[in-house]
């Protein structure tokens, strides 16, 4: 059976009785985390663990917009060891690029191994989040902000980010965590005052996504850059 595509540059493909999400493999014979590989019709995916990673688990929770996509230029902000963001390199394929920033040293020296050296598609960027005007001279203007980051200013951050490198009407997605920003207030408190932050930054946002069970306490937001 073919893999379906119900997003362009991610598929659904049936391993026994269940379909998965998974993204083509740029680098094939390379697992990143130690993903299932799935070779159909001499082309091989890698399944998408949605309890591993918030774009996936958002995408399978019925996720309506979905900017990234084949050539899109992404900056990606806390790309930690590389888990999601190898699938991000996935789908942008060859024509596209991703910038992934890490601000500690262990998990970017495992990026590098697991990661980047594997993949023209990608570029490292050891460096903070908060301050974008360190980098931001290595970077072009890109199409879409994806923010990781377990801190309480997330919001301002992406903003932040947002002024110096993502074009107008360029996208932005944010998983919020909740339980980084106050531990005290519900979660859909944090969420709301996080996406408030966005619309007064000139964000349009076009909607906020629970992503319970893969994640708990955790929202993904997508808006669109309109300053």
């Amino acid at each position: 059976m073919r893999p379906s595509q119900p997003y362009l540059g991610v598929y659904r493909v049936r391993v026994g009785e269940r379909e998965h999400l998974a993204t083509l493999n740029l680098a094939p014979g390379i697992s990143v985390y130690g993903e299932k590989r799935i070779e159909i019709e001499g082309r091989e995916y890698r399944l998408w663990n949605p309890y591993r990673n918030k774009l996936s688990a958002a995408l399978l929770k019925g996720l309506e917009n979905m900017p990234i996509r084949p050539g899109c230029r992404v900056l990606y902000l806390g790309a930690a060891t590389g888990t999601n963001c190898s699938h991000v390199s996935d789908i942008v394929g060859v024509e596209g690029h991703v910038w992934g920033v890490e601000i500690a040293p262990r998990p970017m020296r495992e990026f590098l191994e697991r990661v980047v050296r594997h993949r023209p598609n990608v570029s490292p960027i050891l460096g903070d989040a908060r301050k974008p005007e360190a980098y931001s001279s290595f970077i072009p203007l890109v199409d879409v902000i994806y923010a990781d980051v377990a801190q309480p200013d997330q919001a301002s951050i992406v903003v932040r980010n947002a002024r110096l490198l993502l074009r107008d009407g360029g996208w932005a997605m944010m998983a919020i965590k909740s339980r980084s920003i106050d531990v005290t207030r519900p979660p859909e408190e944090v969420y709301e005052e996080q996406v408030g932050e966005l619309k007064s930054s000139g964000f349009q946002v076009l909607e906020v996504l629970e992503l319970e069970p893969y994640e708990h306490d955790h929202a993904m937001a997508v808006a669109r850059y309109q300053p």
